[in-house]
């Protein structure tokens, strides 16, 4: 008797994390256009020190052992047919597939800014965007990072520490940046910028250019009415986010082209498809992408197929974690209410990094 077929459409962090999830019950088929597990978290640790980021941020498919018993094709999704449970794959070599599924997962994510872009790359592709955009902030004597999220904020704070001498200003519409975070986060984030030496600039709201997905040195213009700012590098970090559904029917998105969701990450109205991340449309925040929502999709995909009834999850009011990324000194935890806590850097690396990420999440990392 052969295996019921789950189709993982996006290998990103929530991607492989259910694939690892599913693949010792199921026949998984995951899809990637990246060659690799290229996360979109970090961009800060990513931008200053992208050796440092890739240790728990950019592994190839063939590292993670979780995957082991999944079929992952690198190609571009072109189409998919609910009705008759399939979908349509170019792959990187040209070959056209057809990739049947008991179960589909959506989980291709959002194209925003260089960072995170919905085409198909090589390997040498992602090497060399990783590296020249780093190599772009390196030369950069000024650099002027428009945006008031934890991309924005968490990119400053490192951009500052990590090169000293370098003129670092942060510019953001509202009177706070991190709004998405409690307002105690930013009181205590805004602390560690002044003491780094970042420009805080608020009130600024940008008149954005029509091409953000690269680091610009062009002048930037405010509505708002400031005098335009110069600097060698110019960092759009404004969370202007465009869901990789081109594929997708258009009868399971809403009007903004994110995928209709249950908070039992079910798509409504179709039968055996879900989606996660940051493509769903489960909540203002789209929270799956975070809050270990990967466990309860794996154990819903399971219990849809068993016949048993799904459970939910109750997403937050306010985005939490961590701002500034991992440090020498450890990483620091903003809770939902606002509270922090550090977890030295020992600890991280045996406990969180070894054993909680690399063996109980990936289920183990050939390094």
């Amino acid at each position: 008797m052969s295996r019921r077929r789950v189709v993982i459409a996006g290998l990103g962090e929530t991607g492989v994390l259910t694939a690892v999830r599913l693949s010792k019950r199921y026949d998984v088929v995951g899809i990637s256009t990246k060659p690799s597990l290229v996360s979109g978290q970090e961009l800060g640790l990513r931008l200053t020190r992208p050796d440092w980021w890739a240790r728990d941020y950019h592994h190839s498919f063939d590292a993670l052992r979780g995957l082991d018993r999944a079929r992952v094709v690198h190609g571009t999704i072109t189409g998919a047919d609910l009705d008759a449970r399939t979908v349509r794959v170019t792959t990187a070599d040209g070959a056209e597939l057809v990739e049947p599924y008991d179960v589909l997962v959506i989980s291709t994510g959002v194209s925003n800014g260089f960072w995170r872009r919905p085409g198909l790359e090589t390997p040498e592709d992602v090497a060399a965007g990783i590296e020249d955009a780093h190599q772009r902030l390196a030369a950069a004597s000024s650099v002027a990072i428009v945006g008031g999220g934890a991309a924005a904020v968490g990119t400053a704070w490192n951009a500052a520490r990590v090169w000293p001498g370098k003129q670092v200003d942060l510019y953001f519409p509202g009177e706070v940046a991190l709004p998405e975070h409690h307002r105690r986060v930013w009181t205590k984030v805004r602390g560690q910028l002044e003491a780094a030496g970042v420009g805080i600039h608020p009130g600024h709201r940008a008149v954005v250019p029509g091409e953000i997905d690269r680091i610009t040195d062009e002048p930037v213009a405010w509505t708002t009415g400031q005098d335009d700012v110069h600097a060698d590098a110019v960092l759009w970090a404004i969370g202007r986010t465009s869901p990789n559904t081109a594929w997708v029917p258009a009868e399971i998105l809403d009007d903004d082209g994110y995928v209709r969701a249950g908070l039992d990450l079910k798509v409504p109205g179709v039968d055996g498809v879900f989606a996660i991340g940051d493509v769903a449309a489960t909540d203002p925040l789209r929270s799956s992408a975070r809050n270990f929502t990967f466990k309860l999709l794996a154990s819903n995909v399971r219990a849809h197929l068993e016949g048993r009834a799904l459970k939910t999850f109750t997403p937050p009011a306010r985005r939490w974690g961590s701002v500034n990324g991992y440090q020498e000194d450890g990483l620091v935890v903003y809770t939902p209410k606002g509270q922090s806590f550090r977890i030295p850097r020992l600890p991280v690396d045996r406990m969180v990094r070894s054993r909680v990420v690399d063996r109980g999440y990936y289920r183990g990392i050939r390094r």
